[in-house]
């Protein structure tokens, strides 16, 4: 059960103030075996949820977590996902359970039928400089969707071809987003480009599209970290859970304090 849904009890008078305690005690940690335990009530406690990386977990272990965090909160998220673990997800489409893939089938959205999305806070900008980031920049769309924002999305607009750039940082300055995520691989230039025209927090996100030496996101990376351009902060090469949640927590932020403004 979720904050909302006990205090919601409480005020009708159909939960005592002790079970409710009890039960809040519980949105802390659930224990599915000795080596898995699910921090279910990091969503209430930080605005970020639990989110499953699955890539180094057993079929039985993902199918576990997943199936702790539908009955805790209603939703659960999991990221770097292998192929062999799309059969979980299978099962529990046929379950009746809302499945929701990103283009590169690494990041998952599972829902129950009785969970509902909360508003949108914040609008975040997602850049991708080339076709090849396309599934990176979806699985950072999603996340940012999933953690509450809006997301405006632009691809293929890398610096080979400087003016696509240029246009892509007016178009998000007309979209007035709060801070913008922008993934590169190869010389990773993107993002110090955009960050040198905008007014707003940048998250580099180096892909590991390069190639040869360097490849696989190390120069991209690399690049990123020597930027002299003032207001980039960067993430790990493919980082999506991580530059989705800053984005996030930047956005949803920015737009309470706009609500604040707002009311004066």
């Amino acid at each position: 059960m979720q904050i909302r849904d006990l205090l919601r009890k409480v005020a009708e008078g159909s939960l005592d103030i002790e079970e409710a305690e009890r039960q809040l005690k519980l949105l802390a940690v659930e224990e599915m075996s000795k080596v898995l335990k699910l921090d279910v009530g990091r969503e209430h406690r930080k605005g970020i949820p639990e989110i499953v990386l699955a890539e180094h977990k057993s079929l039985d272990q993902l199918e576990a977590a997943i199936r702790g965090l539908l009955k805790n909160c209603g939703k659960a998220i999991a990221s770097r996902l292998r192929s062999e673990q799309l059969k979980v997800l299978e099962a529990l489409h046929n379950e009746g359970y809302s499945v929701r893939l990103s283009t590169s089938q690494r990041v998952a959205v599972i829902r129950s039928q009785h969970s509902s999305e909360e508003e949108k806070l914040g609008k975040v900008g997602i850049v991708a400089a080339g076709t090849a980031d396309a599934p990176i920049a979806n699985e950072v769309e999603m996340l940012v969707e999933e953690l509450g924002c809006r997301a405006v999305s632009l691809y293929d607009v890398g610096i080979a071809g400087l003016h696509r750039a240029i246009d892509t940082a007016k178009k998000i300055i007309e979209e007035d987003v709060d801070v913008v995520v922008a993934i590169a691989g190869m010389e990773g230039a993107l993002p110090s480009l955009l960050a040198s025209l905008l007014d707003v927090p940048v998250i580099g996100l180096p892909a590991s599209t390069g190639y040869g030496l360097g490849g696989g996101g190390v120069t991209a990376l690399l690049s990123m970290l020597q930027s002299c351009s003032p207001g980039l902060v960067v993430v790990n090469v493919d980082n999506t859970v991580g530059a989705a949640a800053a984005a996030a927590l930047i956005a949803k932020r920015v737009a309470k304090f706009r609500r604040v403004a707002s009311r004066k």
